[in-house]
């Protein structure tokens, strides 16, 4: 998860007052995709393995069941 302006191969969504922008292609290996706010930030929960990318954030949490880099 990052700050991004939308661009022409992404997808916007409103939801409950919150603005999100998902790539495309992104999404459609993605979904479902879902947001969360705990107490610690925000959980990103998703169909994608991010199993492949994790070790480069250093145990962040960026998979199904943790958080993402920086979020």
């Amino acid at each position: 998860m990052a700050l991004d302006e939308q661009k022409t191969d992404d997808n916007f969504y409103e939801i409950d007052g919150f603005q999100y922008i998902v790539e495309k292609d992104f999404m459609a290996k993605a979904q479902p995709i879902k947001i969360d706010f705990n107490n610690y930030g925000f959980r990103l929960d998703s169909s994608y393995d991010f199993g492949a990318t994790a070790s480069a954030c250093s145990g962040c949490g960026t998979s199904s069941t943790g958080g993402g880099c920086g979020a």
